[in-house]
């Protein structure tokens, strides 16, 4: 296929390659894949002619969840159809590599991934938000997400890069009152952002092994909760269910309980 282009660059992480591809890119939608996953071969086919019937900002997919053997493992995001963009907010699976997003949305606004950071799907997906007007949901499992023995997570500086969360999360929030969404999704982001340092970043801060990185993450943490998201408690979205039950439950004491427990495989 003529259309077909390849460009080379120098290894700097998946945002540095996702980044240039956005910058080179001159068709109507977008797609991500990543290198060790693999797709159906009508993806995108299908979801672009949904897309472009229904003029779409964004279409999502379902996904297997794999090991290297082939054999599937349990999912800890069920993907759902969102009733309106606040509700994506609300446990979202924010990877891009299940999406296709129009093109207008992402390059017209500066959507890109941020560099020299893990958690760059998260800040990529929540900043993309406020732009989606139209969005369809495709219930079929087009992608094969592949889990590997081998964590990413094995020396003391990765380990610290656990800490970028603290740093994405600002910029999430920065971007929101820069552009005059905050006010509008003010309760949605506050309770993303609190699931996100309870759920998903206590449990990589629960893997590492440095009792010192382990502490001064755990104190971060805290911090946080207790400055910039005080009173998340009586955030509307805390109320019922167990998830929301353990976060309410956080403290300086029960936080090292948790901590404990996720720690153990």
């Amino acid at each position: 296929y003529d259309s077909i282009k390849v460009f080379y660059k120098e290894n700097g992480g998946q945002a540095t390659a996702r980044n240039l591809g956005l910058g080179k890119c001159s068709g109507e939608y977008i797609g991500f894949i990543d290198s060790d996953d693999y797709v159906d071969t009508n993806m995108y086919e299908v979801m672009y002619n949904i897309a472009t019937s229904n003029d779409c900002d964004m279409v999502e997919c379902n996904y297997d969840y794999i090991d290297e053997s082939g054999n599937e493992l349990t999912r800890e995001v069920e993907i759902r159809k969102f009733k309106d963009r606040k509700d994506m907010f609300i446990n979202p699976y924010v990877v891009p590599w299940n999406k296709i997003f129009h093109r207008r949305v992402l390059c017209n606004n500066e959507l890109f991934f941020p560099e020299g950071y893990i958690y760059e799907d998260t800040s990529f997906f929540i900043k993309t938000i406020p732009y989606l007007e139209r969005y369809e949901y495709v219930d079929k499992k087009f992608v094969k997400y592949i889990k590997h023995t081998q964590s990413t997570m094995n020396n003391n500086k990765k380990y610290d890069k656990v800490g970028d969360i603290f740093k994405v999360l600002d910029d999430v929030v920065e971007f929101y009152k820069e552009n005059g969404f905050y006010d509008e999704y003010k309760e949605e982001l506050n309770y993303f952002c609190v699931r996100i340092l309870l759920c998903s970043s206590l449990k990589r801060i629960a893997s590492i092994k440095d009792k010192h990185i382990k502490n001064r993450l755990k104190k971060q943490t805290l911090q946080i909760l207790n400055t910039k998201f005080k009173g998340y408690k009586n955030n509307r979205y805390m109320q019922g269910g167990i998830k929301n039950s353990y976060m309410k439950s956080i403290n300086s004491v029960t936080i090292n309980i948790y901590l404990m427990l996720l720690s153990i495989k």
